[in-house]
């Protein structure tokens, strides 16, 4: 049997409550050096997720932490759309995908793994990237490390929101 290690995943399946952590979205933003977020607008940002389905899976979030799509006013959740928009874009433009997923849960029986910070996910899909890995090895395969995918989505950012002039702030980086 040949074994694919994932030793970057320990980390995730064996933590627990964590009494240092306010929200993981929130920290990630109030610290200014989180290297997976991608882009800062006014009111949304934009950060990779940690434990992708695919390259490219971005998550667009609110700063304010709230929990519900209506718990946003009008301005933040144009931002927060607006991102997605931008978001898709530049994973296009990036990636080449066949298509995407674009998704919120809200709460936990939804499928929310954060259920108390509002974000929408952004996966890039392409036609038979869901093998046998995932549902018998329990594992995903990923071509591409982390920080080469933050590195990449900052710049296709950077001119995604450029060209829609919709969103607010500069790159991170």
């Amino acid at each position: 049997m040949q074994r694919l290690w994932t030793p970057w995943r320990l980390s995730y399946v064996t933590s627990g409550a964590r009494p240092d952590l306010q929200c993981v979205f929130c920290d990630a933003h109030q610290s200014g050096s989180d290297p997976l977020v991608a882009w800062t607008g006014e009111r949304a940002f934009v950060i990779l997720n940690k434990f992708p389905y695919n390259n490219g899976h971005l998550m667009i979030v609110p700063v304010r932490h709230v929990s519900r799509l209506s718990d946003l006013d009008a301005d933040e959740l144009l931002e927060v759309m607006s991102l997605a928009q931008s978001c898709e874009q530049a994973l296009a433009r990036l990636y080449s995908p066949h298509g995407f997923n674009v998704g919120i849960n809200l709460g936990r029986s939804a499928g929310a793994g954060i259920a108390e910070h509002l974000h929408v996910h952004v996966v890039p899909r392409w036609d038979g990237d869901t093998s046998f890995m995932t549902v018998f090895g329990e594992t995903r395969v990923l071509p591409e490390e982390l920080p080469v995918t933050a590195a990449r989505v900052r710049e296709a950012l950077g001119e995604a929101v450029g060209e829609s002039g919709r969103s607010q702030g500069p790159p991170l980086r």
